[in-house]
């Protein structure tokens, strides 16, 4: 992967940004993303955010060699301290767990102000984002699911707008699956899912031959609950 050709998964995070004029990419590691951007489009602006030494040097370096650090600016930080209020008007944020990202938009929810567009792709727990973006009136408008290099990866399109009427049926459903996912159903959705439940029943079946119970059954409610989703959701496919 260069600046380039990226992996599929942020050439598809780039396709749901490049319209925009200024961007800030979050964990930027080499700068690849907003490279890749400001090199096809050429109104595009962009700030790479870094808040480890190694990686913020090679995103320099890289900016620096591609001669466009007119154009992208290398910033050390941690999650959205890097930007200004009203400075971009889309974020991505890729390659981290969903946890991290949802404290990264908590943490810096002051400096959305102004933010048309969200591009969120983490690398688990997708539900804590759509979680948070429920309430704090965020309005997912696509979502997309791919497999790469044996993975699954979900990427979350956000913009401002309440969602919350969509959420007032099947509620755990759409949090856990993703509301556009579940309609869409494409082929990496069903593995991922289908197989998740598969690994959810061998557990369920280690948990039985536990000793400590209470804590075996708090388990196994909790995943034999996420088994009926899947169940709900796929029917006897």
């Amino acid at each position: 992967m260069n600046e380039r050709q990226l992996s599929n998964r942020l050439k598809t995070v780039a396709g749901y940004v490049q319209h925009l004029k200024k961007i800030a990419d979050i964990g930027s590691d080499h700068a690849y993303l907003p490279s890749y951007l400001c090199l096809n489009q050429p109104a595009m602006h962009a700030i790479a955010g870094e808040v480890s030494e190694g990686p913020l040097q090679a995103a320099r370096a890289q900016v620096a060699e591609l001669e466009i650090e007119h154009r992208i600016d290398v910033r050390k930080g941690s999650g959205l301290a890097v930007i200004s209020r009203g400075e971009v008007e889309g974020i991505t944020i890729a390659g981290m767990g969903g946890a991290l990202i949802t404290s990264i938009l908590e943490d810096g929810k002051s400096k959305l102000e102004g933010v048309t567009r969200l591009v969120l792709q983490p690398n688990n727990a997708a539900r804590s984002i759509r979680i948070w973006l429920l309430e704090n009136d965020w309005r997912l408008v696509k979502e997309e699911i791919l497999l790469e290099n044996e993975k699954y990866y979900e990427i979350l399109v956000a913009e401002p707008g309440t969602d919350r009427l969509r959420y007032e049926e099947d509620r755990d459903k759409k949090l856990l699956f993703g509301p556009h996912l579940m309609v869409e159903r494409n082929e990496a959705f069903q593995k991922k899912w289908l197989g998740e439940q598969e690994n959810w029943r061998r557990v369920l079946m280690s948990l039985k031959q536990g000793k400590e119970q209470e804590a075996l059954y708090k388990r196994e409610q909790q995943i034999q609950k996420q088994i009926q989703l899947v169940q709900e959701v796929f029917g006897d496919d």
